[in-house]
């Protein structure tokens, strides 16, 4: 049995925070995964960035409710689901994703919670586990799917490893220096074609 894991922002839908950054006007918020490893350090500028400029999480998620998954990921994402288990593996929140999940056909995510005060101000956030990407996939292994994976972030590479086929789409370059094991792909087709040739490399080991 085969499951793929895949991130959201980035590969599914646009980044929420830069989307944010352009609606605000507010260059900082542009920040994300892709250009900071440590996550609790961007989390952490990105709540006091937000309480800086009296932001709460309403404007977020007003922002979120006008955006749409990226071009062709509905069909990529529900073409995968008839082949193969998908999960969505993601470091956003459960508060923003609802708008997103439900243009994608409500897929599986695992992700994580805000904290927020009575304001509706965003003070902390808890996540669901600290990388909590590695440990889904080693889960799943353990309990003998065989797992292919893919994302475009530092925050995605520990995913990628852990499976037993792991893939960059969409990537920055800086990224893909740093991490060249990984093949990256430009296009849903060419992630679908490289997914297709691992689960069946993946099969014939069973086989064999």
């Amino acid at each position: 049995m085969q499951v793929v894991c895949l991130d959201l922002e980035g590969v599914l839908v646009p980044e929420i925070w830069i989307e944010f950054s352009k609606r605000t006007g507010i260059p900082e918020f542009s920040r994300t995964t892709r250009d900071e490893p440590d996550y609790d350090k961007l989390m952490r500028f990105r709540i006091d960035l937000l309480a800086q400029h009296g932001l709460k999480l309403a404007d977020i998620q007003a922002v979120i409710a006008s955006m749409s998954p990226m071009e062709g990921a509905k069909a990529f994402l529900d073409g995968l689901r008839e082949k193969f288990q998908v999960i969505i593996l993601s470091d956003t929140f459960y508060e923003f994703a609802d708008p997103l999940m439900k243009q994608l056909g409500r897929p599986t995510l695992f992700c994580h919670k805000l904290v927020i005060d009575d304001a509706g101000f965003v003070r902390d956030y808890k996540l669901r586990q600290p990388d909590q990407k590695r440990h889904a996939v080693n889960a799943l292994k353990s309990l003998n799917f065989q797992v292919m994976a893919a994302g475009d972030s530092y925050n995605d590479t520990g995913m990628l490893s852990a499976a037993d086929a792991g893939f960059f789409i969409h990537p920055p370059a800086s990224i893909v220096e740093k991490f060249p094991q990984f093949p990256v792909n430009h296009s849903y087709a060419e992630l679908r074609a490289h997914f297709d040739a691992a689960s069946a490399r993946l099969l014939a080991t069973v086989k064999g």
